[in-house]
């Protein structure tokens, strides 16, 4: 009879630890612990830019840990768009992500109402990964030594001055319409397909000023071909910091950034995303990759799932009140 109760008992507790290691291992729904394949990493840019960038350093990253390759697959088009839209409609079982930027997850979504899918409502937020600050640049000729000097300069031209930018819904575009907006002045957008011919057009003196990530004013501003008047983030940027941010110049709560996100298809389980938040957070964050980053003018920011999904649902908003006010139309 005691032989009896052992044997039970035994067969008891295995059975337990075997749940538990079942349920510990069953994040895809198949008993196998996630991931079990490669993992496509969507980029809606085309290869060479920051978005590209911060991919394949993350996929680098994380290669090793997960145990499986994170591939990189860009599919530009459409203002990234098309990137987004696929991985909004894959399954949600971790395999198909989507390396998200302000231009597909928060501008695109608050100026095109119409789009074939819905921020956030359509992605599972991951974690945040970086951000890229903007400066506020003008040509030489522009007799304007601070913000303060543009905004009076500015409203003082009743036709507007020019502006250049990467085209409708950019950061660029709408950092430069909300300036408009906040200092009472017209401006009129010069749009180019790209930032680099956009920063071009202001060192020819073709237009008077833009808004830009650091990288293609840099070389132009250590030759004086332009100007720096503002960054556009809260806080100084460490590679100008003698450069007042426009916050700090008179516009209060002027925060315009790039920001670079992982997401994945909604409803995906919480276990992944927590899996691949928990990987971002103990990986992407070396002094490496803060290097790298920091020689395309970009910063390392990592967050929670819950802070991801408040930045985004925030900044729709913020750029929402900005094309309305600004009476801006999708192009």
């Amino acid at each position: 009879m005691k032989q009896t109760i052992v044997v039970i008992g035994v067969l008891f507790a295995g059975a337990l630890l075997a749940g538990d290691a079942v349920a510990q291992a069953t994040s895809t729904g198949s008993g196998q612990a996630y991931p079990v394949k490669p993992i496509r990493l969507i980029v809606g840019n085309a290869p060479g830019g920051g978005a590209d960038l911060v991919a394949r350093l993350l996929s680098e990253k994380l290669t090793r840990p997960l145990g499986r390759q994170m591939i990189v697959e860009n599919r530009p088009g459409a203002s990234g768009q098309i990137g987004a839209d696929l991985v909004a409609k894959a399954a949600p079982d971790g395999y198909t992500l989507l390396l998200g930027t302000t231009l597909a997850l928060i501008s695109s979504p608050a100026l095109h109402p119409s789009l074939p899918y819905k921020s956030p409502a359509d992605f599972a937020p991951i974690s945040l990964l970086a951000t890229t600050t903007y400066v506020l640049i003008v040509h030489p000729s522009v007799p304007a030594r601070s913000v303060k000097d543009l905004a009076t300069l500015a409203k003082a031209r009743p036709g507007g001055m020019s502006y250049a930018s990467g085209g409708a819904g950019t950061v660029g575009h709408l950092a430069a319409e909300m300036f408009a907006s906040m200092v009472g002045a017209k401006l009129v957008n010069v749009a180019y397909r790209g930032t680099g011919p956009g920063v071009l057009s202001v060192v020819q003196g073709e237009n008077d000023l833009m808004f830009c990530n650091l990288l293609p004013a840099m070389a132009f501003l250590k030759m004086s071909r332009v100007r720096a008047l503002g960054i556009a983030s809260l806080t100084r940027s460490t590679i100008l910091p003698d450069v007042p941010t426009l916050h700090e110049s008179g516009l209060p709560g002027f925060d315009v950034q790039q920001y670079y996100s992982l997401v994945a298809p909604a409803g995906t389980s919480a276990d992944i995303v927590s899996r691949l938040n928990q990987e971002i957070a103990r990986h992407f964050q070396s002094p490496d990759v803060k290097s790298r980053l920091a020689g395309d003018g970009s910063e390392v920011r990592v967050s929670t799932p819950v802070e991801l999904e408040k930045l985004i649902v925030t900044e729709i908003a913020k750029w929402a009140r900005t094309i309305r006010q600004a009476g801006i139309r999708a192009e």
